[in-house]
């Protein structure tokens, strides 16, 4: 089968070809004339399965069969993204592709000014590629008019959902009109995205490629025992040793991040690190000198976890294991794309053995240990327990958290206050003790005077008797 069949037309196909494509992927082989039919989707891929073309090249080929005209503010297609990282490589997938067609495109997200986005949209855009804040701001401010959408797209749904967006994406929902084709594309099945989908989707072609929970088989896992403290020094020795010129680092942290970052440079290895406090000028830099291959290591938290599309990316080090098992599947996958090989190293230590157990479960198979003698762990070392949850987005549930961090502190202020009571009343209990005792030995001494002057005044009335 070839894209040829797919029912996409001339300037597509050429498009295609100037890539070197020939052959449709599973998921787009589905995908693609599924949704150029106008259907709802519901579709789950491995990541780096060519998912985002999937669903880039059918969107633009249905913008040819129809020609609205478009008024002030209007779009036609809605793409919403969990990361600033993968709206851009959304947009760049588009370009690419769209690169023989007339239309218009543009992205939305935050850490950038939002006045020039604003006037982009005054014009009327075709294609939006957006992520749920800004967008959400921007129609606050009826800077978008959604009446006139045709279709809606939430890549990478799940993720939106660990990142607390939900709340964002059915307050848009709200804005959008009923009658629309929707698509819900994601690397994983979770319940929740059923759940999340059965409220959106009408009558959806369930499309799923491989089975659920589980990552490339031409990528190569292996897990390192380590004791926390020589981590930085092994990354260091496996990137010298192996000759490793690009590899993608991720930590729990934005700060773990940094630190590594810095003790890479020291040692000696170009490296730069991508996070959420990082400007998005920074970002955007720091991941074009990675592809470029200007640096060797990339340090990323989760946050580069997907939207980070590299060809043929060699090496993924987890330096430390996230908290949530599918994390591992989405960070891994930034390598073996498009049916290269990769390899994916983790480095664990003590405190981390429950999370491997995890991820193992998770993905229903058991990782390759590879025992280096000379950083054999420490057996004295005890487990200590992990603080911190993910590094660069929102934890599922926050909404809850939040609720139950907003109750917590009520209850603090609460207990507060009564200390504070009890704190008065136990200062002006201490402060009345010290006045009753002046006031009493006040009285008494008045008390002697009266009692020697009542007995004087009684002598001298006996001696005057007398």
């Amino acid at each position: 089968m070839s894209f040829s069949n797919l029912g996409l037309s001339e300037p597509l196909l050429k498009a295609i070809k100037d890539q070197g494509y020939n052959t449709p992927t599973p998921i787009q082989l589905q995908a693609i004339p599924t949704v150029i039919e106008g259907k709802d989707v519901l579709a789950a891929a491995q990541t780096g399965t060519g998912k985002t073309a999937g669903f880039t090249l059918p969107l633009l080929e249905r913008l040819t069969q129809t020609h609205p005209k478009m008024q002030k503010k209007q779009i036609r297609v809605l793409v919403l993204t969990p990361t600033r990282e993968l709206a851009a490589q959304v947009a760049e997938s588009i370009k690419t592709y769209g690169k023989y067609m007339q239309y218009s495109s543009t992205v939305i997200f935050g850490g950038v000014g939002v006045n020039p986005q604003l006037a982009t949209l005054r014009k009327g855009v075709d294609i939006v590629i957006a992520t749920p804040g800004r967008l959400l701001d921007i129609a606050s401010q009826k800077g978008i008019d959604f009446s006139a959408l045709e279709c809606l797209v939430l890549d990478e749904a799940d993720r939106m959902l660990d990142m607390g967006f939900i709340h964002d994406i059915k307050k848009l929902m709200k804005l959008m009109p009923k009658k629309r084709q929707t698509l819900l594309f994601s690397a994983t099945f979770s319940n929740d995205i059923k759940k999340l989908a059965s409220g959106l989707l009408i009558s959806p072609v369930l499309i799923e490629v491989a089975r659920q929970n589980t990552t490339a088989e031409q990528i190569s896992q292996v897990v390192h025992y380590v004791d926390k403290s020589r981590k930085r020094e092994l990354l260091s020795q496996l990137i010298k040793t192996n000759d490793w010129r690009q590899v993608l680092v991720f930590t729990r942290t934005k700060h773990g991040a940094n630190k590594l970052t810095k003790q890479l440079i020291d040692y000696g290895i170009t490296a730069a690190a991508i996070h959420g406090n990082k400007s998005q000028g920074a970002r955007t830099k720091a991941l074009a000198s990675f592809k470029a291959n200007e640096i060797r290591v990339l340090v990323a938290t989760d946050i580069a976890a997907r939207g980070i599309d590299i060809d043929q990316l060699p090496h993924v080090v987890n330096y430390e294991l996230p908290n949530v098992p599918e994390d591992y599947v989405h960070r891994i996958g930034r390598t073996g794309r498009a049916g290269m090989s990769g390899e994916a190293v983790s480095l664990v230590c003590v405190d981390e053995h429950k999370l491997l157990f995890d991820i193992e479960k998770f993905i229903k198979a058991e990782i390759k240990k590879v025992h280096l003698e000379a950083f054999t762990p420490d057996p004295s070392i005890q487990a200590e327990p992990i603080q911190n949850g993910r590094g660069g987005g929102q934890k599922r549930g926050a909404g809850n958290n939040s609720r139950n961090r907003s109750r917590n502190s009520r209850s603090r202020n609460d207990k507060n206050k009564n200390d504070s009571t009890k704190s008065e009343k136990t200062q002006t209990n201490r402060s009345k003790k010290p006045e009753n005792r002046a006031a009493a030995q006040i009285g008494s001494k008045i008390q002697e005077k009266l009692n020697k002057l009542e007995k004087r005044d009684n002598d001298n009335y006996n001696k005057r008797n007398k």
